[in-house]
């Protein structure tokens, strides 16, 4: 039976994604306690796939994943999850919103919520945790006086009150996971292909590798830089591009983006998600 990391414990934002990612489909599900210990459980060949969050409509790119995906660990995307992100203030039965004194979530949905905490948690202490639903196991393990931000799943869970629902500052909020294995996945003719590289430390460098693309008249929909990490002021540049690898002119613009870069490689070709069309 298929083995399918995620961020864990139950009741995260991407023990959602992974529900919806299976569906129906039997598998064996598997939690992890940080995304670093997800892509090591590969190379213990403890999984055949997993659910990684990469981005968030509010606050953007997730480092963790995108530092090691970048890596050479011989896995690629096959897919692409997108769901909304609705926040909740979550406490133990019959707390009151006066007595919490702590409010705990994941970082990115901390950030998600500042409106929130500003106007309505000012009385309250912020503390990011390694999850939302680390957040609300805490809570229902505390005196009262905690609270967390996460899923009404994970108040399902812990047997947690919802004190405030939709606390997110956007409505418009969505988070992007994707589907990791060691291979990505066939063409279906509205597919998306991810590349990361670097360039030579010269004028223009980034420019031309980009100008490829508008040449081939190919569309990038999200660019993203990172550092490096092996000099300062060096970076590496993810790319999204539509189309699939196999494609004649996607193929054959990224052999020429291998000619103008120092490093390439293909992240992987998968379907869009219908999810994109919508938002």
């Amino acid at each position: 039976m298929k083995r399918v990391g995620y961020l864990g414990p139950k009741g995260t934002f991407s023990h959602e994604a992974l529900k919806k990612y299976i569906g129906s489909k039997k598998c064996v599900s598997v939690d992890f306690a940080s995304i670093p210990e997800i892509f090591m459980a590969f190379a213990q060949n403890m999984l055949d796939e997993a659910v990684v969050p990469l981005e968030n409509s509010i606050e953007g790119a997730v480092n963790a994943t995108m530092d090691m995906i970048s890596q050479d660990t011989g896995l690629m995307i096959k897919a692409e999850i997108i769901i909304p992100v609705r926040a909740c203030l979550l406490a133990k039965k019959g707390t009151d919103i006066a007595d919490i004194r702590f409010v705990l979530s994941h970082p990115q949905p901390l950030g998600q919520c500042r409106r929130f905490l500003c106007s309505s948690m000012s009385h309250a202490q912020t503390k990011a945790v390694s999850s939302t639903a680390a957040a609300a196991e805490e809570a229902a393990a505390g005196s009262g006086d905690i609270a967390a931000i996460a899923s009404r799943t994970a108040a399902e869970v812990y047997g947690l009150d919802i004190l405030k629902e939709d606390i997110q500052d956007q409505d418009n909020n969505f988070t992007r996971f994707i589907i990791i294995a060691k291979d990505d996945a066939a063409r279906t003719g509205n597919d998306k292909t991810s590349i990361v590289f670097s360039t030579e430390d010269a004028p223009g460098s980034l420019y031309r590798v980009l100008g490829i693309f508008s040449l081939w008249d190919i569309n990038m929909t999200r660019i993203e830089s990172r550092p490096a990490k092996n000099k300062l002021g060096r970076y590496i540049f993810f790319v999204d591009i539509e189309g699939h690898r196999e494609d004649e002119d996607l193929r054959d613009a990224l052999t020429m983006v291998k000619k103008k870069t120092s490093f390439l490689r293909i992240l992987g070709s998968y379907p869009v998600s219908s999810a994109t069309e919508n938002t």
